[in-house]
């Protein structure tokens, strides 16, 4: 097979004067290495974590778009108060893009690249917002045959995050969870995931819509912040389920606190021994998104016995080893079709993803919209 001696890239770079470019650029296609492949990535979406890293703090708000209809730049203005938390990556032009799927085009020499030259794959490494990406076989997954580049794209992040709130609270000694931001896709796949596994898992919602969405799909426990109730509605919930872990995908404003006041209710309901210092069942908060960019509010009302703290997914997998990471991603793709579905709302050009409008859409997060790049798209 011929391969292309370059393709676009998505880059996303911070000047020192305050000023974001987000571009596409020829970049050359290297020629693998021993252990490694060239993917023709033909799917990719877009998670909050490369949002993250493809705007850092900009003001959407101040975007302008220029270049050429198949080499767009946008720009963007960095608030001057905002400037400190970007001084690491001040003039470095970045790749986007931490996972996607595609063709195996070019395999290095190994036995383990050559096996997957062909085929459709899944992968992670950053650098996914491109027509071609280079890597180690090591970071891909072989699809199944019935499975589409689309199938695979989500294999990595929503799909090892679900599982790595699962594991954490069994490797914690906790028996049930609370997840916030529950109708995304990912709270849709921890609720498949809780189900199979017989696990108590209490959703939290901030829409009526959201919460019939979960309902439907089998969920039991869900709590909408949006109801004069949801205090009372939460602290139900845990005391039926007696889940002591939560993992918060907001972040800000106040809503890790209300979980740990309704914990520390909870249990307070059913304890038949009065302490001053608070239950001794220890209550835990994993903050792991920023939808609200508020800061972060505690009421101290829940005793002594308690802690918030931040997850992410590579450093947990890197905590638990390979063995076992490699098991929930064994897991995945075994699954990937029922458990671990994911469904995209709109389909997207790498040039379309820096559009004024289309930008505006995804970066409001929104439930039940989320976006999937195909680079080769015409």
């Amino acid at each position: 097979m011929l391969i292309p001696t370059s393709g676009l890239q998505m880059r996303s770079l911070i000047k020192a004067n305050g000023e974001l470019e987000i571009s596409l650029v020829d970049a050359p296609t290297p020629t693998p290495g021993p252990l490694e492949v060239v993917v023709r990535v033909e799917a990719t979406p877009l998670n909050p974590s490369d949002i993250g890293l493809l705007f850092g703090a900009a003001d959407i708000q101040t975007r302008v778009l220029s270049g050429t209809s198949t080499h767009p730049l946008v720009t963007m203005k960095i608030p001057e108060r905002a400037m400190k938390s970007m001084q690491g990556r001040l003039d470095q032009s970045l790749p986007v893009g931490n996972e996607g799927a595609g063709t195996v085009i070019a395999a290095g020499t190994s036995p383990a690249a050559q096996a997957l030259l062909g085929k459709t794959v899944a992968m992670i490494g950053g650098g996914m917002y491109a027509q071609y990406r280079c890597l180690e076989a090591a970071n891909c997954i072989a699809l199944a045959p019935d499975a589409t580049a689309a199938d695979g794209a989500s294999s990595f992040v929503n799909p090892l995050t679900a599982l790595g709130m699962v594991e954490t609270m069994r490797r914690e000694g906790h028996k049930a969870l609370v997840h916030t931001a529950a109708a995304s896709n990912l709270g849709q796949m921890l609720n498949r995931i809780c189900q199979k596994d017989h696990i108590e898992l209490v959703n939290i919602v901030r829409q009526p819509e959201q919460a019939a969405l979960l309902r439907s799909m089998g969920a039991r426990y869900v709590c909408d912040t949006s109801v004069s109730t949801f205090m009372e509605d939460l602290t139900q919930a845990l005391m039926d389920t007696g889940a002591s872990i939560a993992f918060d995908a907001t972040g800000g404003g106040q809503l890790a606190g209300q979980i740990l006041t309704c914990m520390e209710t909870a249990l307070n309901r059913t304890a038949t021994v009065y302490s001053r210092y608070g239950s001794t069942t220890h209550k835990q908060v994993y903050i792991y998104g920023g939808l609200d960019v508020r800061p972060t509010e505690i009421t101290r009302n829940f005793g002594f016995a308690w802690g918030i703290g931040g997850w992410l997914l590579f450093p947990f997998l890197n905590r638990i080893g390979q063995d076992d990471a490699q098991k929930l991603r064994d897991r995945v793709s075994a699954e990937l079709k029922t458990t671990f579905a994911s469904h995209y709302s709109n389909r997207i050009t790498l040039a379309q993803a820096l559009q004024p409008d289309v930008i505006a859409a995804y970066t409001q997060r929104a439930t039940g919209s989320k976006y999937l790049i195909t680079p080769h798209q015409a």
